[in-house]
């Protein structure tokens, strides 16, 4: 087999999206005749931990952990919470909690370039320069963000000439949060030039949605190949317990006040009034990290009493609660990207066969797959009309047992198969 060196700053036990991709695609590398390395930190800083994810690490693979020093602890010191996970990207708590917020995101883009893990990159070149010498690999792959693993990639390729893969699972300065850092435009050029570099010195580049690849090929002069992130076949294993009694409407992840569904709640607000029936089935099912804005909105809608608010769940149960929820919700950021976005959950709501409810732009990457796959109905985030039409046409379906996923030709998306085309694309650069 052929060997790759993978930089990544989420792995096992950090929970959430971002550990997903490369611990699947580590898990099927060797399928392709590639033997993985992983370059993980050994004390990041996270708020959510998940112990199932560890069934995924394929015996014998090969993990190297290094100390990382970031500075939350400085934020956390500042809100009053240090010591705690939190989690950083919100800003909690009342108006001097979000003065602080603002203030540290600030700092964090003009002068933690291009992220908090910067402080990372050189120790990881001298510690990598070191071991590939020892440990010679065939390729390197980097997977950000944080894109200081880039940086890592970058460094070490003009070092050791390695073939170097950089993988973009979300943008940099096209990022939907960008404009909130509060950058100089000294800063703003930085970060600017550091991505440039990174496009066009990788001996390939990668991302996960058609429109971030197009975004990135014109900022790099080149084209970046999309593999999309995919779900796993080994996860989404049909459950033997029954669909929802009620009518459930549930969405697995985060929600951000970008992210906060006002539109539903306001459909959701006047069907309630106007459909007695309505009132008596409808449940809806929160599961993960929720900032208050979005509760602030639920109860203005009068929706609290008819929320569930279940918390974080292990990767493997929340696989097995999509398949028994009667509608999986799936929520876009509305932000000037939305375009782009194709969220890694999408993946497996559709292999969980659930009818799936979105709301985004009805021209985006994600209503094209919806509509590829038969899996589900989109609809604009300011037409209320719409949404109250889609539910009641879902409701219909529900009352009549005949809430059922019609979701075809997913089967493409699959991890492993979307890991045949990495590998493809690691030959291409080792070739």
């Amino acid at each position: 087999m052929k060997k790759v060196l993978i930089i990544t700053y989420y792995w096992p036990p950090l929970g959430g999206a971002g550990v997903q991709r490369w611990l699947k695609f580590s898990k099927y590398l060797p399928k392709y005749d590639w033997e993985p390395i992983i370059y993980t930190p050994e004390n990041p800083d996270f708020a959510i931990e998940d112990q199932s994810l560890q069934k995924d690490i394929s015996p014998g693979l090969v993990v190297i952990k290094r100390p990382i020093w970031e500075p939350y602890e400085i934020y956390k010191t500042l809100i009053g919470k240090r010591g705690q996970k939190v989690n950083v990207s919100f800003s909690e708590g009342g108006k001097k909690q979000g003065l602080i917020h603002k203030f540290s995101m600030a700092v964090r883009g003009n002068f933690l370039i291009p992220d908090p893990r910067c402080f990372w990159i050189n120790p990881s070149v001298r510690y990598l320069k070191k071991y590939l010498k020892e440990n010679p690999v065939d390729a390197i792959i980097t997977t950000g963000p944080p894109h200081s693993m880039h940086m890592i990639g970058l460094k070490l390729h003009k070092q050791v000439h390695i073939p170097w893969l950089a993988d973009f699972r979300d943008p940099w300065t096209n990022i939907d949060f960008y404009r909130e850092l509060n950058l100089s435009w000294v800063a703003d050029k930085i970060h600017h030039h550091q991505e440039k570099k990174v496009l066009s010195n990788a001996d390939k580049v990668v991302s996960v949605t058609p429109t971030w690849c197009r975004e990135l090929a014109e900022i790099a002069g080149r084209t970046v190949d999309l593999v999309h992130n995919g779900y796993d076949e080994e996860d989404v294993i049909p459950t033997n317990k029954s669909v929802d009694a009620e009518f459930s409407i549930s969405h697995i992840g985060s929600i951000n006040s970008d992210r906060n569904p006002e539109i539903l709640w306001v459909a959701l607000s006047l069907l309630l009034e106007e459909n007695e029936e309505f009132r008596r089935s409808l449940r809806i099912k929160l599961v993960g990290n929720v900032e208050p804005v979005v509760f602030a909105d639920l109860e203005k809608y009068q929706l609290t009493g008819f929320v569930e608010k279940v918390g974080y769940l292990s990767h493997q149960e929340a696989v097995e609660f999509q398949q028994t929820s009667q509608i999986l919700l799936l929520l876009i950021n509305n932000t000037p990207n939305a375009n782009g976005i194709l969220t890694g959950k999408l993946y497996e709501y559709i292999a969980s066969r659930r009818p799936v409810l979105c709301i985004g732009p009805p021209e985006s990457d994600i209503a094209n797959l919806l509509k590829e796959t038969k899996s589900g109905s989109i609809v604009d985030f300011e037409d209320v009309d719409a949404m109250k039409k889609v539910i009641l046409e879902l409701f219909e379906k529900y009352k009549n047992n005949r809430l059922q996923s019609t979701a075809e030709n997913y089967e493409q998306y699959s991890r492993k198969a979307q890991c045949g085309i990495m590998a493809q694309l690691l030959d291409n650069i080792t070739n």
